[in-house]
């Protein structure tokens, strides 16, 4: 067995402990495994390029981060804190009930990339949970904020995490399909997503009712904030 191409896991392990520039970091592994595994010049190249372009789909995530920082950038955390404040109807509980529901439903289509935690959480819910909140407490503090985002953060999770499941052609009721034929129990990926149904609906339920308790905390810290401030 020839252990040679393995010299390229210590290319990426010096690479990275000199703090060298990754991507040349990854190319020069990559080269170093395939020519000591024996690769001619024009067949590494060829592979390199396949790789590429079987993988080209990865890079809409990478071009996320730097979008969305250009769009915090120009503003857009501010603008939606602002446009949150003039709906005066709008509190925690709606903003936060109607984002699971949405999430959870499009997750149930196999959408579960149309929202996410970098590109809807961060720049939008977040800071429009933020303005929400502050409508009730103004004086939030930095762990109240936190706590906020924390629950903007988890609404999302909890909506995708418990859609998905009820999508037939996800992977996970496929594999949960395969588990129990392999002990001789046959089960159609639609009755798997139909008794997924139940568990959805309870995490919607639940989640609701937790934002809706965070919500009335923060309503009984700002009527004893202006108690206290009458007396």
């Amino acid at each position: 067995m020839n252990y040679w191409p393995l010299l390229g896991i210590a290319v990426i392990v010096i690479g990275f402990l000199l703090r060298f520039n990754p991507v040349p970091v990854v190319v020069c592994a990559a080269l170093t495994s395939g020519l000591l595994a024996g690769l001619t010049p024009l067949a590494l190249l060829a592979l390199l390029g396949k790789s590429f372009v079987s993988s080209r789909l990865l890079l809409l995530y990478v071009l996320t981060l730097p979008v969305i920082g250009l769009l915090e950038r120009a503003g857009l955390r501010e603008h939606a804190q602002r446009w949150i404040g003039r709906l005066h109807g709008l509190s925690l509980a709606r903003l936060l009930t109607g984002y699971l529901l949405l999430r959870q439903v499009l997750a149930m289509f196999g959408l579960t990339g149309v929202a996410g935690a970098a590109q809807t959480v961060r720049p939008l819910l977040a800071p429009m949970s933020e303005a929400a909140a502050e409508k009730i407490l103004p004086e939030l503090d930095s762990a109240d904020r936190d706590e906020v985002r924390a629950i903007a953060a988890a609404t999302d999770n909890i909506g995708r995490f418990f859609g998905e499941d009820v999508f037939i052609a996800l992977g996970a009721v496929l594999l949960i399909q395969a588990f129990y034929t392999q002990h001789g129990i046959e089960l159609t990926p639609l009755s798997i997503a139909l008794w997924a149904m139940p568990t959805a609906i309870a995490a919607f339920v639940i989640q609701s009712v937790r934002v809706w308790l965070y919500q009335r905390q923060l309503q009984r810290r700002a009527a004893n904030t202006r108690s206290e401030r009458t007396n």
